[in-house]
Formats: structure tokens, sequence, C-alpha cells
């Protein structure tokens, strides 16, 4: 499956947002699909939004749920929690395709050594924005005067938006850093014309409205600034260089909390 992260790393984080991974598209024959064995999280939460496909979740607290497009599975790492993420068999039976996007959001330093916490909310339960030529789905926060029911940390927002061409959205004036990744289609916004897959980032200052140049599906995000510098490694989030080393020391030594069932099939530790 083809897997990246999108340039918001060059700017390091937008608002708690510290790495985007654009899954697929990707095209499965039957008996293949995505197989990510039980590994570790900490200080941080996971969001994955599916545009096409479906992803069966498993983790230490014992959630098992499929995931399908507009739904919104939401992992809260706090001190550690272990999952994985598979292609479900009566999916593998027959050709198959998946596309999505999974966020991965700090959390404020207050919040860092929660007890791990996992939430799936059904399209349903999330608020549609209706406005001429465009419809938004709010994922996660605040934004257009709507809050989502999926449960936050920091003042953030994360939608997916279709518009029609000639479109106008405002972006949301209460968030400081905003982002924007093309998904489908080409927008304007500022000064930057943006095409599919390219993202942009604002950190500062009110951000334009963004201006549809032909019909376009674009994911939206930002937020209030980190309450301070975050380091990544693998996948471990902390505020400092001994609390990574504490959390690789404790899936080396088997100290996370395992996926009922899958225990003896964990990723092992990368080096480094």
């Amino acid at each position: 499956m083809v897997s990246r992260m999108l340039p918001v790393l060059q700017a390091r984080r937008v608002g708690p947002i510290v790495f985007y991974d654009h899954m697929g598209p990707a095209d499965f024959p039957p008996e293949r699909g995505i197989n990510v064995r039980p590994h570790p999280h900490i200080g941080l939460a996971t969001v994955t939004w599916l545009l096409e496909g479906e992803v069966r979740h498993r983790d230490s607290l014992g959630s098992v749920v499929d995931i399908t497009p507009g739904a919104v599975n939401w992992m809260t790492a706090g001190r550690g929690i272990t999952h994985s993420e598979r292609t479900p068999p009566s999916v593998l039976a027959q050709p198959h395709r998946l596309h999505g996007i999974q966020i991965w959001v700090a959390l404020p330093q207050a919040d860092a050594e929660m007890a791990p916490e996992f939430h799936h909310h059904e399209a349903g339960e999330l608020p549609h924005v209706m406005r001429d030529g465009m419809e938004v789905v709010l994922i996660a926060g605040t934004a257009w005067g709507e809050r989502s029911p999926v449960k936050v940390f920091a003042p953030m927002f994360f939608a997916e938006a279709r518009l029609q061409t000639g479109a106008e959205l405002p972006l949301p004036a209460e968030h400081p850093e905003c982002g924007v990744h093309v998904i489908e289609g080409r927008v304007a916004w500022g000064d930057a014309n943006l095409a599919e897959d390219q993202f942009a980032v604002q950190l500062a200052g009110r951000a334009a409205p963004l201006r549809a140049r032909e019909a376009s599906r674009v994911m939206l995000l930002g937020g209030a600034p980190l309450d301070g510098d975050r380091r990544l490694w693998w996948n471990f989030v902390a505020s400092t260089p001994g609390r990574i080393e504490q959390a690789k020391a404790d899936w080396r030594e088997g100290r996370f909390a395992m996926v009922p069932g899958e225990e003896d099939d964990a990723l092992p530790l990368p080096p480094g």
C-alpha cells in the first residue's frame, strides 16, 4: 500500500497535529490487504479517517472495531497503548481499495500520561456544514459554529470538505494555525494554488478563505500552538528524550499491555 507522510512535518506541527499520513489509494487483489501488527504509542491520539475501504482496529483495551468511510476512530494513547490495524477477513475475500488519512495529535503535557482510551463515532454522529456549493464534515474539534462529539484535549479542528467549482469556504477564525491537503481537484488559498496531493500550512495570522478552481475534495486541519516542543521517535511522542527512552525500554522488555489474542505477533523495536 502507498502510504506517505506529507510535508506538514516541514513545519513540525499544525496546531497540536504532529504527523499526517495519506494512505493510498491502493487497490488489492483477493487475499491481500494491510496487516499492521501490534505496536505501541505514547503521548498522542491517533485519528483514522477513511475515504474508501475498511480497516479493523484492535487494541490492548480490548476494543475491536471495523472502521468504514464516514466514521472516525480516535485512540488516545496517553501513558501507553498497543494496537493493530488489518483488513477484515470479509473484505479480503474480494478485490478492494483502501484510501484514507491518519493524523497524530500530541496530547497537552498535562494529559500526556493519562490512562489510554478508545472512542469510535459513526458517520451520523458528526456535524455536516452545508453551504452553497459545498459540504463539510467536522471530524473533530470546533469550526463553522459546530462542535464534533469526538473528545479532544486542546483547541483544534479536523474536517473533510467537498467543494463545487467556484465555491469559497472560510477557514475557522478561532484557530490560528491551519493546514489544507488537496485529495482531488484544485484550490486557491490566498496566494497559493494547490493541486491534487499538495499540502499547505499557515502558522500565523488569519487564514484566507479556500476557493475551488474545480470540483475538489480537501482535508482541513489546525488549532492552537502546542504547549512546548515535542519529540517523535517511531510511534512515540513525548516532551523529553528521557520519556522516549523509557518507552523504548518498556516495549523492549514487554511492559506494555498487549492486544488480546495477538501477544505473539508484536512488531519489534526498531534500531536506534
